[in-house]
């Protein structure tokens, strides 16, 4: 076992290796059986069609060729079809829709068994193929559910129809951007339908698959629910999250210039995909009602594990965790903080980001009652400015900025964090008070209204008065009492006196009720750089001296 390890470097190429295989199984696998099916499919019997193949397995992450359901190799031909087809910006999003079913294998040798002996033979006779990524243990518990709440006495016939649901299996894909995750299951909520399972996947050219099983929409209507799609996404043409700037100028630089660009190396293996076992886990840093935060290390590197807690996974918090996955690996920013990588198999669901030792902002000012001096003050401010900045550049909204989502490092650098979860409105519509985040929240985030970047703006507006006061907003009220004084009676934090005139003019327009009355990030930088620049030019030389006993040194101490 010793050598075993020994052999494990910080690349696991062992793992990688193994996974390569697996692979190249799958794709062996895969054609074979269109081969076979030549009669059905004639794409198979076309020149060049394995080397398109085996392309289309290497442009996806490792984990589509082993959670594909090789049994289904003409679901693989859907895929790459889509895949073709989404090329083309008329026909984003390219979508199928199809039938599929759970099949249950029972277990012969359980005495309490609920199935008949009339459902163990209909459940080897589906009438519909089954998912394309199998059948996962979250919809054979879906299909488990069904059945003991629907059979009444062993010998009843009636329940064999349920012991293998239909459901709808809707595949998407167009070109990769943020928030794309979060729009889809959006769209598929706005029809009512109820996301069973969802598997997202990022090609390496710049472009998503994603495939949702859903129920809530009557099995025989599958050419209505296509059309009632299509209608959907017309209607939300506009609103779809546009593609940052890289990939467009991707897209571009494939059309125009397809032979005139270097080819790098690509050996199929997902660079974010984490081996847990190559994770050490130290001391729990925080607790939450839906995972932990570690500190450890990740190939002899200090990391921060998020670990969701397997006995609170859902689908809903499953895609949560892969929109989180899908924007950080996206981002690359001196004031964000850094993705390492993450455990995307279930049940040991992670998210890995570089440590912060000098732990969060709100634990700073409110735990050990620290304090800020304007100059440092304008220096957290500004980081935090510039990372906000950045992100909305990227079209990724933080929605849920505070103090605590602020961490610092070792190098007096501070970083947002936390950021670009998404939320699935909850089926009645209410938020609930629990994070606390209302004291932050902007009134049209509280009121459930239709929200854009500038809902950051405000919770920053109330980020910097926290700066100011080391007091937390709202204090004397409850978070819920707080958001209905800020949305029916333009309640804000009362601004110190003492206050430059500048910096609290900037508060002040951060937290208009209006949204468009509010700065952008890029505008905030400038103002407090002015500020800063202001303040430098009377305390440049206090600064120096106290920087060395100052706030960041104590922090240090106090996280040795």
């Amino acid at each position: 076992m010793a050598m075993e390890d020994n052999k494990e470097s910080c690349g696991s190429r062992v793992t990688s290796g193994r996974h390569h295989r697996k692979k190249l199984e799958v794709y062996n696998e895969v054609l074979r059986r269109l081969k076979e099916q030549s009669n059905n499919n004639h794409e198979a019997l076309q020149p060049g069609f394995d080397d398109q193949l085996w392309a289309h397995f290497s442009r996806l992450p490792t984990r589509y060729a082993l959670d594909v359901n090789v049994e289904r190799a003409e679901d693989v031909l859907t895929h790459k079809r889509l895949l073709h087809l989404a090329r083309d910006p008329a026909n984003r999003p390219a979508f199928e829709v199809r039938l599929v079913q759970v099949a249950l294998v029972p277990d012969e040798n359980s005495t309490d068994s609920v199935y008949s002996s009339s459902a163990k033979k209909e459940v080897s006779r589906s009438v519909h193929p089954p998912p394309a990524f199998g059948s996962s243990p979250n919809l054979e518990a879906l299909a488990c559910e069904v059945i003991k709440s629907e059979v009444q006495d062993e010998d009843a016939a009636a329940p064999c129809a349920n012991i293998s649901r239909p459901m709808h299996e809707i595949t998407f894909s167009m070109d990769d951007k943020p928030k794309l995750l979060s729009q889809l299951t959006s769209l598929l909520a706005e029809l009512g339908l109820n996301i069973k399972e969802a598997h997202a996947f990022s090609t390496v050219d710049g472009y998503s698959l994603d495939v949702f099983v859903v129920d809530g929409w009557p099995y025989e209507e599958v050419v209505r629910l296509r059309t009632a799609l299509e209608r959907e996404i017309l209607r939300n043409e506009k609103s779809w999250p546009s593609p940052s700037q890289s990939l467009i100028k991707q897209e571009q630089d494939l059309i125009k210039c397809e032979f005139d660009h270097l080819t790098i190396p690509f050996d199929g293996i997902d660079v974010w995909e984490i081996d847990h076992q190559l994770l050490k886990f130290e001391n729990k840093i925080a607790s939450g009602s839906y995972g932990d935060l570690y500190k450890g290390t990740y190939c002899s590197q200090e990391v921060a594990i998020k670990i969701l807690k397997s006995e609170r996974l859902n689908t809903e918090l499953q895609t949560e965790f892969a929109q989180e996955v899908y924007i950080m690996r996206k981002v690359r920013h001196k004031n964000v903080v850094q993705f390492i990588g993450a455990c995307t198999r279930p049940p040991n669901l992670c998210i890995v980001t570089e440590y912060m030792s000098g732990g969060s902002v709100y634990d700073y000012l409110h735990k050990q009652k620290g304090s800020f001096k304007l100059p440092t003050l304008l220096k957290v401010a500004i980081d935090v400015s510039k990372g906000m900045n950045y992100l909305h550049q990227n079209n990724i909204i933080h929605r849920d900025l505070k103090a605590a989502n602020l961490l610092m490092d070792e190098n007096e650098v501070i970083k947002v964090a936390d950021f670009g979860v998404a939320r699935v409105k909850a089926q009645t519509g209410v938020m609930t008070a629990e994070t606390g985040t209302y004291r932050w929240m902007a009134p049209e985030v509280i009121e459930h209204k239709p929200y854009d970047h500038k809902a950051d703006v405000f919770s920053f507006g109330v980020v910097l008065w926290e700066l100011l006061t080391g007091k937390l907003p709202y204090e004397y009220l409850t978070p819920l009492q707080a958001a209905i004084g800020v949305v029916q009676k333009d309640l804000r934090p009362t601004i110190p006196k003492d206050t430059p005139p500048k910096l609290a003019e900037l508060l002040e327009t951060c937290w208009q009720q209006e949204p468009t009355s509010r700065p952008d990030f890029s505008e905030i930088v400038d103002i407090l750089q002015q500020i800063a620049k202001e303040v430098g030019h009377e305390r440049a030389d206090r600064c120096k001296e106290k920087s060395a006993g100052g706030f960041f040194s104590s922090l240090r101490r106090g996280h040795h």
